[in-house]
């Protein structure tokens, strides 16, 4: 087994954790108050991946989730004590080699006093209008679920 890669990010409410693994299968996330569990098999190969992390500062389990897309699994870690800054997601100092920050959506959030949604709804709205698991095969191949689909909406074409 070995650890995926992730990169990471603080805001007011959450830090969010995206691990890079394309095509993950039994994806298992486990939330506790001061670490979290993550573990897939990913590719055609199916390589395992973990990762335990032990986290700087302590989070809501209950209100931590996560997302599976076929590029990434999103973690968002509610944190227990929001508007506190993390200065790194580990307990530890020491380097991660599969950690990153993602710098992409990093954002200094301690000068802003009027978020308009706390980050953790835009998360959530996200996630619902995210489709993950519950997009179609799109590999061409007959499904028996085909035809018992052929009684919902279609879609318009976009051309």
């Amino acid at each position: 087994m070995q650890p995926a890669t992730a990169k990471w990010y603080d805001r007011r409410d959450s830090v969010f954790v995206e691990f890079c693994v394309e095509d993950s299968k039994d994806v298992q996330v486990k939330f506790d108050k001061s670490k979290f569990d993550f573990s897939c098999a990913s590719g055609t190969e199916k390589i395992k991946h973990q990762n335990v992390v032990e986290l700087f500062g302590e989070i809501d389990p209950k209100e931590s989730k996560h997302r599976r897309t076929d590029r990434s699994v999103l973690c968002c870690l509610r944190k227990a004590e929001a508007g506190k800054s993390w200065p790194r997601l580990t307990k530890d100092k020491t380097k991660c080699n599969w950690l990153s920050v993602d710098f992409n959506n990093w954002k200094d959030w301690e000068d802003d006093s009027d978020e308009d949604l706390s980050s953790f709804d835009k998360f959530s709205e996200m996630m619902n209008s995210m489709g993950g698991d519950d997009l179609p095969d799109l590999d061409g191949a007959d499904n028996e679920h085909d035809s018992a689909d052929s009684d919902d909406e279609k879609m318009p074409d976009l051309e």
